[in-house]
């Protein structure tokens, strides 16, 4: 007897997998994510979506702070580094021409906006104009 039912989990992870394999799976990108992925478990996986979640609520506060609250901040500008850091160490080498179409998506699919946005209202947006500052 399972503990824990992980039905739903494998069901959106694979949903996700097979949606970024569509787009992405003939890059470099791709591949190296591929070979990073093979020994992480379901912990794992739920331990690097906290991690950028967590980068997400500091970009909020940072956001909503009297002093970092310009996309073009240093504070704001530290976040976007530790984003890119942060996707190059669990996911792929997160070049910057990468990271700009990343804070591009962040906006124009609502999933990600959704999700960013739980922190507060514009943070999506505000991440993506610090990206693209960034990688300017």
């Amino acid at each position: 007897m399972k503990a824990f039912d992980n039905t739903e989990f494998e069901v959106t992870r694979q949903k996700y997998e097979e949606e970024a394999k569509q787009k992405w799976g003939t890059t470099a990108a791709y591949a190296e994510y591929a070979e990073k992925a093979k020994g992480y478990s379901k912990t794992d996986y739920l331990s690097m979506a906290d991690g950028l979640d967590q980068i997400m609520k500091e970009f909020s506060l940072c956001m909503n702070s009297g002093a970092g609250a310009s996309a073009d901040s240093a504070e704001a500008q530290s976040l976007v580094k530790k984003l890119q850091d942060y996707i190059t160490a669990y996911y792929y080498t997160c070049t910057n021409e990468i990271l700009s179409g990343l804070g591009q998506m962040y906006v124009a699919d609502e999933r990600f906006r959704k999700n960013i946005d739980k922190h507060s209202e514009g943070t999506a947006e505000f991440v993506s104009r610090a990206i693209a500052i960034y990688c300017a």
